[in-house]
């Protein structure tokens, strides 16, 4: 048998202006059901955010990214999701309900390692 999963992942990206329909990437979702495992990592080039949007609401932006983390990590930091699998907190996390921080499309792969998979996946997509 191979030790690699087939994994899902999911950017993370912000939209400052929808009008304008310009982004920066500052997430990756990952979730692998064989390994049971969903997490979330970020990263905001602020710099970037802002010549997009000098008034971007940078706090608010902040707090969204945090939730996603924690929503991920379960616990008490996830709030109501916290009894949720791992499925259901990445399906949650996907679906599109904010105007500014928004999910992309979902992409499949293989791993062997989910959490250095989002590693990687925040080095080569995001940062």
């Amino acid at each position: 048998m191979s030790d690699r999963h087939v994994f899902e992942y999911a950017l993370l990206r912000i939209v400052p202006r929808i009008e304008r329909g310009e982004c920066v990437n500052a997430g990756v979702l990952v979730y692998c059901r064989a390994k049971s495992y969903v997490g979330a990592r970020t990263h905001l080039d602020e710099a970037r955010l802002l010549a997009l949007d000098p008034g971007v609401d940078l706090p608010g932006v902040r707090a969204a990214l945090r939730a996603v983390e924690g929503v991920c990590a379960g616990g008490a930091a996830a709030g109501q999701a916290a009894g949720d699998d791992a499925g259901r907190r990445f399906r949650w996390l996907i679906a599109p309900r904010s105007t500014v921080v928004q999910p992309g499309p979902v992409h499949t792969g293989l791993t062997a390692d989910p959490a250095a998979e989002t590693e990687r996946l925040l080095d080569l997509l995001v940062r």
